[in-house]
């Protein structure tokens, strides 16, 4: 450990945690670049290329050039997603229907279309 002094320990994470950035930045950045779908064929492929062949280069010129479309996509992603999950939990929520079923045949309890004993048995159906 004496021949490795401890600021040297810091500066080789902050060189690793710049580099593991570095890669998500790229990442992230080619995700973005398939993902959108108002790009045609060409420029897809030429963006990719220019940021695989001249990575600085190329991710900052893609951040500059497409930064905030890339920030308007990912809301619409987030957005659409959360829309899936609220129709998913509403439907699997809704899809037993057992409160509404309940009700329904509460009603035709009171109403005198079921007996006590018809009901109890559906009751119990419904909530098995």
């Amino acid at each position: 450990m004496d021949d490795y002094p401890l600021l040297n320990i810091f500066w080789t994470m902050l060189y690793l945690f710049l580099w593991i950035m570095w890669f998500f930045l790229l990442f992230k950045i080619i995700t973005d670049i398939f993902r959108d779908h108002s790009l045609g064929g060409w420029g897809k492929a030429g963006w990719l290329i220019f940021v695989l062949l001249l990575p600085f280069l190329g991710v900052f010129i893609y951040l500059i050039a497409r930064g905030r479309s890339m920030g308007e996509r990912d809301l619409k992603q987030v957005q659409e997603n959360e829309a899936a999950f609220r129709e998913y939990v509403q439907k699997t929520a809704g899809s037993g229907g057992s409160a509404d079923e309940l009700h329904k045949l509460s009603a035709l309890k009171d109403k005198g279309d079921i007996t006590q004993a018809e009901f109890d048995r559906a009751k119990a159906k419904l909530l098995a």
